[in-house]
């Protein structure tokens, strides 16, 4: 997608973080802007800064993990714009802790919010940007914990791992239809991630300051990487968008770790 000015984004987790970040690098390509997120305090504060940037922008509350939310959404971006060219799936949770531990409320809730979200976006939206016509792009966000297993972060890294898989998938899905389809998998980021669980809903659990601390890792080695700001990751994407990149790998020291993972994996069939 060469050609950004007057083309619509949705973003989802669009209040901080990356979501944030990347609406402001697409505003000043030109891009108007729909924000969703959970928060609605922080989503106005958003919408502020996005209009800032000089593009129409307007802001949803979105519940990524209920479809009918979601449907909402593209109702409205539909509406209010009358097409949706990006859509960047980035709304996501983490909690920590070995497998042994997560209770069956853990487990649903990252499901539901970075694996469900994800296919609710793609489900509602897909449909509608193929009906459309003309070029367009979904990026996924998934994590490095979605390429490699991370000690400590078992629940989060299934629900990371479905995302690269969808991702994949849908990339030679719809290659021949004009739309192109990227899976983000960073290491740390400056973002909100780490203290998510202040937006548990209480059927899962209910709010709390709980924050994620990343385990030592596969054989006890960092696999965290060093923390990049959200603006760094955002530059990345808008390139990926450009370019129709399926992974965008904004870490140069995750390469070790994924190369390794492959060749665990293709030392098998020798055993």
């Amino acid at each position: 997608m060469e050609e950004l000015n007057g083309k619509v984004a949705v973003i989802t987790g669009g209040a901080s973080g990356i979501g944030l970040a990347t609406a402001k690098h697409l505003a000043r390509e030109g891009v108007n802007i729909v924000l969703a997120d959970i928060e609605q305090g922080a989503l106005s504060r958003a919408v502020d800064e996005v209009i800032a940037e000089g593009v129409d922008t307007i802001g949803v509350r979105t519940d990524v993990g209920e479809l009918s939310e979601v449907q909402a959404l593209a109702d409205r971006a539909y509406d209010h714009f009358g097409a949706a060219h990006i859509l960047f799936n980035n709304a996501g949770v983490a909690i920590s802790g070995p497998i042994q531990e997560m209770s069956h409320a853990d487990w649903e809730w990252l499901m539901r919010v970075n694996l469900w979200g994800v296919i609710h976006g793609v489900e509602t939206f897909l449909p509608r940007m193929l009906k459309q016509g003309g070029e367009g792009h979904i990026v996924n966000t998934a994590s490095f914990a979605g390429l490699v297993a991370n000690e400590g972060l078992g629940v989060y890294c299934v629900t990371k791992y479905g995302v690269v898989a969808l991702s994949e998938c849908l990339f030679r899905d719809v290659r021949n239809d004009g739309i192109g389809v990227s899976v983000l998998c960073p290491m740390q980021v400056e973002t909100n991630i780490r203290s998510s669980a202040r937006n548990r809903p209480d059927e899962l659990g209910g709010p709390s300051d709980v924050v994620v601390h990343e385990g030592p890792g596969e054989d006890t080695r960092d696999l965290a990487g060093g923390f990049i700001t959200a603006d760094e990751v955002a530059s990345q994407v808008v390139k990926a968008i450009r370019n129709r990149e399926l992974f965008i790998l904004t870490h140069p020291e995750s390469r070790q770790f994924i190369r390794r993972r492959f060749e665990r994996i293709d030392r098998a069939f020798e055993a």
